[in-house]
């Protein structure tokens, strides 16, 4: 029917397209009005507070954490939207080997081949998840692509110059969390815990160009918001401790390591540069500063926040804990071993 009357069904295309811009219009001009007029009233109020320092340095560490993330953020989407529109699932499940327990440290070495942050491999991993692969396997590459990819290690090894026994560790900390953190959920893991992502529906948005158009602007603004989230909970941290009671732990190991464990979570610095972060807090032990670059890229506020949106609240809340602890754990054993 429509193939006899396509003039008709033009017609009908236009006058659908015609009222969702003029939909679009009016309720994008009421919220720009709603905008305005709040900016009118309570804008000099505001504008006395934008001069104060503190708000001057929230809005910096702010700015810090979403500009450096969003780059990789949009990396990890473009993989993921590529991975949904052009790889059959078949191809990504023979990748793999069948067995969990062979599959997960599979997946925790290939995350050797995203040159990204950990902002990248969330849309990764659910993408995986979405098309079949384990869930074990999936979050192992989520927690090990962050860092042991190539950049960080090359950064890792600028940041500590002559010091070839950090990069090791942080190679082997940072695997080793992976794996275990896979076998466990291919152990404990429960169902019901993990959300998964959901696949697009609707015509021609599944596969081709028009399924990696649809996937990447999906994924990219729904990550992106929960991102934002992240980043203001780390600045409103760095606003409110003061740099005395950070002090205070210098001295002793076991306080140190796991001060700097927790300051990596809230802190949200991208795996590119938490070396270099590392590297300036000289005064502590190196176990520490290592598990200051383990911890950093498997937890923190804005990866934790885009977990949740991606997996589920239930889901972020579990994984995070024991990720951390696992994390610290390990940073701890490979320091005592290796420096």
């Amino acid at each position: 029917m429509e193939n006899r009357y396509p003039e008709r069904r033009a017609v009908a295309d236009a006058l659908r397209l015609g009222l969702r811009a003029l939909l679009y219009a009016l309720v994008g001009g009421a919220a720009l009005i709603a905008v305005a007029t709040v900016v009118s009233v309570l804008g000099p109020v505001v504008a006395l507070d934008l001069y104060t320092p503190a708000v001057a340095a929230w809005w910096t560490v702010f700015t810090a954490v979403v500009v450096q993330a969003v780059p990789f953020l949009l990396l990890g989407t473009v993989v993921s939207a590529a991975l949904g529109a052009f790889v059959p699932d078949r191809v990504l499940t023979r990748l793999l080997p069948r067995s969990p327990a062979l599959a997960v440290p599979v997946a925790g070495a290939a995350g050797v081949v995203l040159p990204g942050c950990e902002c990248a491999s969330v849309p990764v991993a659910g993408s995986l998840i979405r098309r079949g692969v384990a869930p074990a396997a999936a979050l192992a590459f989520l927690l090990s692509a962050p860092a042991i990819n190539p950049v960080v290690l090359v950064a890792t090894s600028i940041a500590f110059p002559g010091q070839p026994s950090m990069v090791l560790g942080r190679l082997v900390a940072s695997l080793g969390t992976a794996v275990l953190m896979g076998w466990l959920w291919a152990r404990f893991g429960r169902d019901a815990w993990l959300r998964p992502p959901r696949r697009l529906a609707g015509p021609g948005t599944s596969y081709g160009l028009g399924g990696f158009l649809a996937g990447l602007r999906h994924d990219f603004l729904h990550a992106g918001g929960f991102l934002v989230l992240g980043a203001g909970a780390a600045a409103t941290f760095n606003l409110a401790v003061p740099r005395s009671v950070l002090d205070v732990f210098t001295g002793s190991a076991w306080p140190a390591v796991l001060l700097l464990a927790l300051l990596a979570v809230v802190l949200c610095v991208c795996s590119e540069a938490d070396a270099f972060v590392a590297a300036s807090l000289s005064g502590f032990p190196p176990t520490a500063r290592l598990a200051f670059m383990v911890v950093g890229p498997m937890v923190d506020l804005k990866l934790i926040a885009l977990q949740a949106g991606t997996f589920g609240r239930a889901f972020a809340v579990r994984f995070a804990s024991v990720t951390w602890v696992v994390a610290v754990a390990c940073s701890a054993l490979v320091g005592w071993w290796l420096l």
